[in-house]
């Protein structure tokens, strides 16, 4: 029978406790360094694929596809997320401002909402899980199988033909879907404040006019570029730097989605401040 007595703690060696400072140092300085190496390479790489954007040869055929693929095909996505979102908006806005009297704020505060932040974030957001993926795993695959190699192989720059058509696309489609956007969820507002909330027709659409100015949806456009751009070079960059297998192609899509994601958050403050401090 065991009992305590015969269990005996194992002290720890002063020469293990005196190493213990070194390496947690060690640690932390391997993870900041490993950080900061992510980040030169990501810098090197949108710095080297913004340049081929301007260089030529160009391939429109090519950027026209990416239109198609990322514009159109994202645009029920984008359409039907603004419209839920500009309806929940009136009806949760309509429900606090009952309380100070204010009801009349709904359709300036839904319009507001949604040009400056809401339609470019959602889009950019939901652009990213399926334009972002998408980007990274035909990337990813082309990686794997070696097909990028094939396009070296023919004196082809895969920065030509494979990431300056999506940058491009990218850039300039999203901001088209968000202004599509804007319209839907200012309208899916309308549609819940004048046939659920009783508000005038008229006057709804005069206080809408009202308090949108020309700024407010200029702000989020530029945002929507900038978010084009951040979900493009997050699906290139990590689809081009795959790993090997079916398992790294998973990893560098979760990785674009994820990255894509953060990083519209963070220049969505940023973009914020710039515009609106």
């Amino acid at each position: 029978m065991v009992t305590m007595s015969h269990i005996s703690s194992t002290p720890l060696k002063s020469g293990q406790i005196l190493n213990l400072p070194r390496l947690i140092c060690q640690i932390v300085g391997h993870s900041i360094l490993g950080f900061l190496r992510s980040i030169g390479a990501l810098s090197l790489f949108v710095g080297r694929a913004t340049a081929h954007c301007f260089m030529p040869p160009f391939f429109p055929r090519l950027t026209l596809r990416q239109f198609i693929d990322i514009g159109y095909y994202s645009l029920p996505v984008v359409g039907m997320t603004a419209l839920f979102t500009g309806m929940v908006l009136a009806l949760q806005s309509y429900t606090g401002f009952t309380r100070f009297n204010a009801e009349g704020a709904v359709a300036g505060v839904v319009a507001l909402s949604v040009t400056r932040e809401l339609a470019p974030v959602l889009a950019g957001l939901m652009v990213a899980g399926r334009v972002g993926a998408s980007i990274a795993a035909e990337i990813g695959t082309m990686r794997v199988t070696e097909q990028i190699d094939a396009l070296v192989t023919l004196s082809v720059n895969p920065f030509k033909y494979l990431i300056a058509p999506r940058l491009i696309a990218g850039t300039l489609m999203l901001p088209l879907l968000v202004l599509i956007g804007d319209i839907i969820g200012i309208y899916g507002g309308y549609i819940v404040g004048v046939y659920n909330l009783g508000f005038s027709s008229g006057n709804y659409i005069e206080q809408t006019w009202d308090i949108l100015e020309r700024m407010d949806v200029i702000s989020g456009l530029i945002k929507a570029a900038v978010f084009g751009f951040i979900v493009s070079a997050m699906g290139c960059y990590h689809g081009f730097n795959s790993g090997r297998g079916a398992q790294g192609v998973g990893t560098a899509t979760t990785y674009a989605v994820v990255s894509a994601s953060i990083l519209i958050l963070v220049f969505n403050y940023i973009l914020t401040e710039v515009f609106f401090s």
